[in-house]
């Protein structure tokens, strides 16, 4: 199996692990951001892929569909399921969401597969923040076959603080009872920045360590 340091590699080297002022979708500013749109060829999704595969894999054994959240979750919904596929002979179905309904051809609002009560679901997201995706994709689910919801695997648990005091995937995890795998955390991050030099960052490493501490001191409501 890869490891964490494999991951955290893969996002430097493609520049989806990035620095500088960003706004979350949870209105925060942030100075760094994991931008999963540069999964955006052929080498990187099947790289992607085989992480989220293996998560799936180890920890929902008995799941029969995938879900992808629109839009970024679309490309990875597809391509995990064609992973799982290849490297463990796993069948699932998928399905995700327009951000709209369709009111022709087929109509609704999903796309793929047909979730029914029958199905057990994994969520297939990018990066949690303040878990509104998420919610989001029960609430659609629920109103469209009501599936069992297992879980989620995510790239990234940013670990910052949801409505309360506690994280947004915590809390996500008390409200639905489900299961969210991160392949790795924020923290996961700064253990590794701070434990070796990166040449990319060799000129001001130090002082985006010293940023993401900082941020995540105000944000998360966990020991960093």
């Amino acid at each position: 199996m890869r490891t964490k340091e494999d991951f955290i590699t893969f996002l430097i080297e493609h520049d989806i692990l990035t620095f500088g002022e960003f706004i979350t979708k949870s209105g925060r500013k942030t100075p760094y951001f994991i931008n999963t749109g540069n999964y955006n060829n052929g080498q990187r999704l099947s790289a992607i892929s085989e992480f989220y595969a293996e998560e799936i894999h180890e920890n929902f054994k008995n799941a029969t569909m995938l879900f992808g959240p629109a839009y970024k979750g679309i490309p990875l919904v597809s391509v995990v399921s064609l992973k799982l596929f290849e490297k463990y002979k796993v069948n699932l179905s998928i399905a995700f969401n327009r951000k709209e309904a369709k009111d022709h051809g087929e109509g609704g609002i999903i796309v793929g597969h047909k979730p029914s009560e029958r199905d057990k679901v994994v969520i297939v997201e990018d990066v949690v923040t303040s878990g509104i995706s998420i919610s989001e994709s029960i609430e659609i689910l629920k109103s469209n076959g009501n599936p069992q919801i297992l879980g989620a695997v995510i790239s990234v648990d940013r670990m910052e603080r949801g409505k309360g005091k506690k994280t947004a995937i915590q809390e996500l995890q008390e409200e639905f009872g489900i299961k969210i795998i991160p392949i790795i955390t924020i923290k996961d991050i700064l253990d590794f920045l701070s434990s070796r030099e990166i040449p990319k960052y060799s000129q001001n490493q130090s002082e985006l360590v010293k940023k993401m501490i900082e941020y995540l001191k105000e944000n998360s409501p966990l020991e960093i």
